[in-house]
């Protein structure tokens, strides 16, 4: 008996990218795409008579803007949206407006070679449409609707080389790190989290699962909106408090110790769990360089990428939390830390910041 397929609208003003989403999808047995459409306009008429479980969305359309089409599906009817957008700066600064304002992926379009495209970066739109079927959109509306109109903080320029090892030694620095992964659900989710923080927190190393180019522009909205400092993660970034450091999309981070500063080292490296960056691959570099000094939490997020790491960490000596069921987007990373035993609280996404807090005392 099959089980029920994940009904899927393709919205794109290429007739060539619609044809070659549609082709991909519909190669997945579990997925159908029961149309594909150039603009919102023709969109939203489609979806008065079908609505669909998943939309994949284009950002930049003629008539009407992905952005504003977004807005007005979660208004009407909160509908779980995967945005399809170019690897450009521009199209980075959308789809963070668009992540913002509560789409629950991003896949990135072809440049160049249709049929490459459709070799070797299918199961990243497919797990993308998995994942965002699977999202309580009930759930994500509440996150999207609490961090909404926050106030930019004033511009101050960072202290001179406070970031690498050459920093003097009279730089803050912490014998005490926190770990955090996440993937579906999780920008929002981060937003929450890193926006109630002092600027005296620990220091922070996050793997968000998205792709290349992306994480730039969503360190930067949040380094706007925040108390303390979030910028993309380079090699020799120092974890010190106040400053939270995000993996490049693309590339895995890892933590290592010299002397008494935690720093951070970006690399290349084959997927792990499907992801680069991977949970995991930062996970286990805290176990083993930080150890009983860390603080690991998993949070909402589709697989299981970071629960062995999360394990490791437990094994280690690290604390260990992860985000509830109840307050999960989608409770998969953090129900299969918990069936691993690596979890030793679990807490609504609310109180993270305050564990966090406290831990850094």
């Amino acid at each position: 008996m099959s089980e029920k397929k994940i009904r899927v609208l393709v919205v794109d003003d290429s007739a060539v990218v619609r044809q070659v989403l549609t082709q991909l999808l519909n190669k997945s047995a579990d997925i159908q795409v029961i149309g594909s459409v150039s603009d919102p306009i023709f969109a939203m008429a489609r979806m008065n008579q079908d609505w669909p479980d998943v939309v994949v969305l284009d950002v930049e359309m003629p008539r009407m803007d992905g952005i504003t089409f977004l807005k007005k599906i979660m208004s009407v009817r909160p509908t779980p949206v995967v945005i399809c957008s170019t690897l450009t700066e521009k199209g980075a600064e959308t789809t963070m407006q668009a992540l913002a304002a509560g789409a629950t992926g991003i896949v990135t379009k072809p440049k160049a070679g249709l049929k490459a495209f459709l070799e070797d970066d299918s199961g990243d739109i497919v797990h993308a449409v998995k994942a965002a079927a699977m999202t309580d959109m009930r759930r994500m509306k509440a996150m999207t609707m609490a961090v909404h109109a926050r106030p930019a903080k004033p511009f101050e320029p960072a202290p001179a080389a406070a970031g690498t090892l050459q920093a003097s030694a009279m730089a803050a620095t912490t014998d005490r790190l926190v770990a955090i992964g996440t993937s579906t659900g999780g920008t929002q989710a981060l937003e929450v989290v890193l926006t109630q923080l002092s600027r005296i927190a620990p220091g922070i190393v996050i793997v968000q699962h998205m792709p290349e180019k992306f994480t730039g522009a969503f360190a930067a909205r949040l380094n706007s909106i925040c108390e303390i400092e979030v910028k993309e993660a380079v090699s020799g970034d120092r974890v010190i408090p106040g400053r939270a450091l995000i993996a490049p999309g693309g590339k895995h981070m890892t933590v290592k110790r010299s002397g008494a500063q935690y720093v951070v080292e970006v690399q290349d490296g084959p997927l792990v769990n499907r992801h680069r960056p991977s949970v995991d691959v930062l996970f286990r570099s805290v176990a083993k360089w930080a150890g009983k000094n860390a603080l690991g939490i998993i949070m909402t997020g589709m697989g299981d990428d970071g629960a062995r790491g999360l394990k490791e960490m437990y094994a280690a000596g690290a604390r260990t939390a992860g985000q509830d069921e109840k307050t999960c987007v989608v409770y998969g990373m953090p129900k299969e830390a918990v069936k691993l035993g690596a979890v030793q609280q679990e807490l609504p996404l609310q109180a993270i910041a305050g564990l966090i807090e406290q831990y850094g005392k």
